[in-house]
């Protein structure tokens, strides 16, 4: 027995159960013509998914992909990191600001709460105070003043830069000198790892002083510090990264009797780039701590570790964390930037990042 669903008249394209609902006929014997009861058959959609069901314009597609992305959760974390602070603010300068309000009378609650967020050198500044202290020493001075931040973190960044090019260039020169020589593999290694477990603050006033008795000063020794904390990164991954490819690709390479050199520019470097991309974000933040380690011992008077002494010679709590904060801004935008140059390298490659 076949059985047919009943249909109008009107001609209509064939319809397929892929693209279609389903709704409910009747099925009816084709030989005999009796009615044998529903059927399930494809009719065309009434109407495309959730059209006309709220607003889908620009605005609405702007927000859930905001919502989908990664906006609303690093928003939530910063205002918890905010009501934090706040509260720390209030609990650490409750005491010193309470005694002070002591002397004119027993002050109120509120009154309190607002002296810990309005101090003039409080043991934790609110984070408005710390904003306002970076629009005036950022947009209420010259950029070549030095009471403008913009000033001194330009005198961090030039040895920043120059430290990290060093370090990334001296940790793939290592990574590839290990890659191909197995004494440097089993002698080189271990001595670049315990190198990293000698306190920084230990090693940079002796480095600057051999540097200073050699005639070396100025931009060079706070360079050869964030060297330092960069190459080693940057050294770890690139390894990583040369080794990564599959035995069969090497293979592969060898029996299209590719040279060593070969190999490396062809195979063994492109399968690294996410490797070293990740390891140089890593290297430009500790760069960018050992510019700032490397004026601490100097005595610079331009630098935002000079400002971090400044800070703390004269307790201008704001001032110190004012320069924390350019630090960190500094640090995320370098990191920002590498990712940048990963996602045009790999694209170039055509690896998706």
């Amino acid at each position: 027995m076949h059985c047919e669903v009943r249909r109008p008249s009107t001609l209509r394209p064939p319809l397929t159960f892929s693209n279609l609902p389903a709704t409910v006929g009747d099925c009816v014997d084709t030989t005999s013509g009796e009615r044998k009861g529903p059927a399930i058959s494809a009719s065309p959609a009434i109407a495309e998914p959730s059209g006309g069901i709220g607003y889908s314009g620009p605005a609405a597609r702007f927000l859930k992909r905001r919502a989908a992305g990664r906006t609303v959760p690093v928003l939530t974390v910063c205002l918890a990191i905010l009501a934090i602070w706040y509260l720390a603010a209030i609990g650490l300068n409750w005491q010193t600001e309470s005694q002070k309000l002591a002397n004119a009378g027993p002050p109120s609650t509120y009154e309190v709460i607002a002296a810990t967020w309005s101090a003039q050198r409080p043991v934790l500044p609110a984070p408005h105070q710390i904003v306002a202290e970076l629009w005036k020493t950022v947009f209420d001075v010259k950029p070549t003043s030095p009471r403008s931040l913009i000033f001194h973190a330009w005198v961090t960044l030039s040895s920043t830069l120059l430290g990290f090019a060093l370090g990334s260039a001296l940790g793939i020169l290592l990574a590839v000198g290990i890659l191909f020589s197995n004494t440097l593999d089993k002698s080189l290694m271990p001595w670049i790892i315990t190198s990293q477990t000698i306190p920084i603050l230990a090693i940079a006033p002796m480095i600057i002083v051999v540097l200073n008795s050699v005639g070396v000063q100025g931009l060079l020794p706070k360079a050869f510090i964030s060297t330092y904390l960069s190459f080693f990164p940057v050294t770890v991954g690139m390894v990583k990264g040369l080794r990564a490819p599959d035995r069969m690709l090497t293979d592969l390479m060898h029996t299209y009797s590719a040279s060593p050199l070969q190999t490396l520019v062809k195979l063994r470097f492109p399968a690294s780039l996410p490797f070293l991309f990740t390891s140089m974000k890593v290297a430009v933040a500790a760069s960018l701590v050992g510019a700032i380690v490397g004026e601490l011992p100097t005595g610079a008077v331009a630098g935002l570790g000079a400002r971090l002494l400044a800070g703390s010679y004269y307790g201008q709590t704001i001032q110190i964390w004012s320069a924390l904060v350019m630090a960190s801004l500094m640090a995320a935008v370098l990191v920002w930037l590498v990712g940048l140059c990963e996602r045009a390298a790999l694209m170039r490659q055509g690896q998706r990042p």
